[in-house]
């Protein structure tokens, strides 16, 4: 099982959340919240929240503040997708008061469109030193670097796949802060629009309507960039048990205002009830950590995480599983394998024995004796391989039998392994046994016989067939004369006896 480690750092304190995730399940194991007035620095603040959570092997995830990240939503066209890339920064950097440079962003499609309509994409970009800076206390203060920067409010997004009321419809999460809020619009689960409001739980009530101001502002601008209207607001954060805040804002907003329920999510018994809302957006950054939710992360570009031997060593369990798994289906295979092989042995073999007892006259199953059976039938016949008689011969045998004076037709000629098939239109029946009979003079045209008879359809003639086999008899060999005895050899013309 991996860890996760999602940290809030909030105006007022930290808060941190431990998640522990497998295949298919994921367990909160604790959740801290440290002041950040106890203690002398941030960074003690936030080694008090995470310096017991965290270990060299877990994924840490960190926000940087939203007012502090330029959020964007751009329409590119359809036919620039497969440049989505290239495109972007060209674009985001027509919109950015900061040189693109000095900047990491990060981007999602929340709309594909279509060849109509243009693609929709979320963008966030922060300071690079900004974000290197954040980095930096995380790791100075904990010993190890967040794997992930998520964008301000947009790690609300994050809860969707563990609180079902999120994750369908066009709602809202309010964050509150003491100094400030986080507001993001999610629909069908996905983060569409952010915004950092500059106030938060401290000096209510008498801030109350400078903050449902911003809210109200915000919500304003999303309806201005073509959303639906937000069906309800969940409220998440220190602020959300505040007393008389659902009412307070249900009223002024005219919307259902409630506390984010319980998460779909399994907690040991000390983070038992002490995840939502409070833990909110810890909890969206543990989540997110793990990589069960997309979120827009700022470690890109020269402030990329590289992993090092704990993140193998993380994983040891899962390769060295996937590789027995791989170990034992190559196994398998070369079993299958060799044992289809050793079935197409038995059939050769037994093909092989059948052969040499028919072609042979001994049966074997022995390579190597059925080449020494064969080398030794060749080197006893002395028979041309190539046959006597082809289908040439055959036509100019036909040829020559058939009189001039008969108008003869040739329908089809087949030669096919010894055996000749001839179809032919002849005057008369007589005249196809003439041209049988003429064929059987040749020596090598055996059991000539015409076998079918017909009347020709639409003339006075007729069709015949006549079969035969082509087989040329076996000559005798010639002897080669005997040597000359020695005493009897005659002498060259000019040459003297001795």
């Amino acid at each position: 099982m991996s860890k996760s480690l999602g940290i809030d750092v909030g105006s007022a304190s930290v808060r941190a959340v431990l998640v522990r995730s497998s295949y298919r399940r994921t367990i909160v194991e604790a959740a801290v919240e440290v002041e950040r007035d106890d203690h002398a620095s941030l960074d003690l603040a936030l080694r008090a929240a995470a310096g017991a959570l965290v270990s060299p092997d877990d994924v840490v995830a960190v926000s940087i503040e939203g007012d502090r990240v330029f959020a964007r939503t751009l329409d590119i066209p359809h036919a620039a997708s497969r440049q989505l890339a290239e495109v972007l920064p060209f674009e985001l950097e027509a919109q950015l008061p900061i040189d693109l440079a000095d900047l990491v962003y990060d981007y999602q499609i929340v709309d594909r469109g279509s060849s109509e309509r243009p693609i929709r994409v979320l963008a966030a970009a922060a300071r690079t030193d900004d974000v290197r800076e954040r980095i930096a206390l995380v790791r100075d203060a904990l010993g190890v670097e967040p794997a992930r920067v998520a964008c301000g409010g947009f790690a609300l997004g994050s809860l969707a796949g563990v609180v079902t009321e999120l994750a369908s419809g066009t709602v809202a999460v309010l964050d509150l802060d003491v100094a400030r809020s986080e507001l993001v619009v999610l629909v069908e689960g996905m983060p569409m629009h952010a915004r950092t409001l500059s106030r938060g739980t401290a000096g209510l009530p008498g801030t109350a309507a400078a903050l449902v101001r911003e809210v109200r502002q915000t919500l304003v601008a999303w309806r201005a960039t073509g959303g639906e209207a937000v069906g309800a607001v969940w409220l998440a954060g220190p602020g959300a048990s505040a007393e008389g805040a659902e009412a307070y804002l249900a009223v002024e907003l005219g919307l259902p205002v409630s506390a984010l329920p319980a998460a779909k999510i399994e907690c040991e018994p000390q983070a038992e009830g002490a995840t939502l809302p409070r833990f909110g957006k810890a909890l969206g950054l543990a989540i997110a950590a793990t990589g069960r939710a997309r979120v827009l992360d700022l470690r890109r570009g020269p402030l990329a995480y590289e992993r090092g031997y704990g993140f193998l060593r993380e994983r040891v369990p899962l390769l060295a599983s996937l590789a027995a798994v791989i170990v034992l289906s190559f196994a398998f295979s070369t079993w299958a394998e060799l044992r289809a092989l050793g079935s197409d042995h038995a059939t050769l073999e037994a093909a092989l024995g059948t052969i040499t007892r028919e072609v042979l006259g001994e049966e074997t199953s022995d390579p190597s004796r059925a080449v020494d059976l064969v080398d030794r039938a060749q080197a006893g016949s002395d028979e041309d391989p190539l046959p006597h008689a082809d289908a040439f011969d055959v036509l100019v045998q036909l040829s020559q039998a058939v009189p001039e004076s008969i108008a003869h037709d040739v329908e089809e000629l087949d030669v096919q392994r010894g055996r000749v098939s001839i179809h032919g239109i002849v005057p008369t029946v007589q005249d196809a046994q003439l041209i049988a009979g003429a064929l059987k003079s040749y020596r090598c045209f055996q059991d000539v016989k015409v076998v079918r008879t017909t009347q020709a359809v639409g003339e006075d003639r007729q069709k015949y067939a006549v079969e035969l086999d082509l087989k040329c008899p076996t000559e005798g060999k010639k002897e080669s004369k005997p040597p000359a005895a020695s005493g009897s050899a005659t002498a060259p013309e000019g040459s003297e006896k001795p």
